[in-house]
């Protein structure tokens, strides 16, 4: 049987083996997926490890995703533009890594909340791997502009800097901005920190919100709430990151697969499996 995994730590709470398999059973494919737990400077030796059992592929979480990208020997042009991947696929060539974080975002966001992001205007809240793997789809998404906001100006700055050509070559205008200082309101505001696991509503003001707002924290349970609360009291919709997911996880089976199972029924079922565990 085929073998994948999901990697990182901490990897006991992902829900990748539950939605994999259930996207197997719909295609009709066979195969396990299961959780590795790495250790902090282990991730070169668990893929050695994985790949010298038969392993096919398997998918990175954090705080691995910029070590990945590194082991590969062939990348995806959106993996070398996020230089973080989260999707390995283990072939005679070499190790091809892949970052199908962004078109699951994407996806999320067009296909299962019916938001529409051309001509919008889109805050990026982050400049680290999440933020990273998820502005160059959103750039091809074709926004009328999007803002990075971050603590360190210096990374949104080189993460501007290194997407600048695509921006260019779509007509979205890229700026940065101090998390204390951004400049206007906008139509979508994406959380791509870690902040809602410390239980902080926000890191941005309320100003940065229009009435209707889609504000979406990329995190998904409990962790998303404070963000999604936040949101909702100054007059925002609300979306957590459950939806990415499974569309990114969507994207890595359709790569390993070649078969597009149906995420926005497993979106639904994954839903209330959570609600009832």
């Amino acid at each position: 049987m085929d073998q994948y995994c999901v990697m990182g730590n901490p990897v006991a709470h992902s829900q990748s083996p539950w939605i994999h398999a259930r996207f197997a059973e719909l295609t009709g494919q066979t195969l396990d997926y299961g959780r590795r737990l790495v250790a902090t400077d282990g991730l070169a030796d668990a893929v050695r490890a994985f790949t010298a059992e038969g392993g096919k592929g398997c998918n990175i979480t954090v705080p691995f995703k910029f070590e990945a990208q590194a082991l590969a020997q062939h990348a995806s042009e959106r993996a070398l533009l996020a230089q973080a991947a989260n999707t390995l696929s283990f072939l005679p060539g070499g190790i091809f890594a892949d970052n199908t974080d962004g078109i699951g975002l994407v996806q999320d966001i067009r296909a299962n909340a019916g938001f529409n992001l051309q001509g919008r205007q889109v805050l990026l809240i982050g400049a680290g791997g999440a933020a990273a793997g998820v502005l160059g789809p959103l750039i091809l998404a074709k926004p009328t502009g999007i803002t990075v906001a971050n603590r360190s100006p210096d990374k949104a700055q080189a993460l501007v800097q290194r997407h600048t050509p695509l921006a260019t070559l779509h007509r979205v205008a890229l700026q940065t901005s101090a998390l204390d200082t951004v400049p206007g309101s906008f139509d979508l505001v994406v959380n791509a920190t870690s902040s809602s696991l410390s239980g902080a509503g926000s890191p941005v003001f309320a100003s940065t919100l229009k009435p209707g707002t889609l504000v979406y924290d990329m995190m998904y349970g409990p962790a998303a709430q404070p963000f999604m609360v936040w949101a909702v009291a100054h007059g925002a919709q609300a979306r957590d990151g459950l939806g990415m997911l499974v569309e990114q996880a969507a994207e890595a089976f359709s790569l390993w697969r070649g078969v597009r199972p149906p995420s926005a029924q497993v979106l639904v079922e994954l839903r209330q499996h959570l609600a009832q565990h």
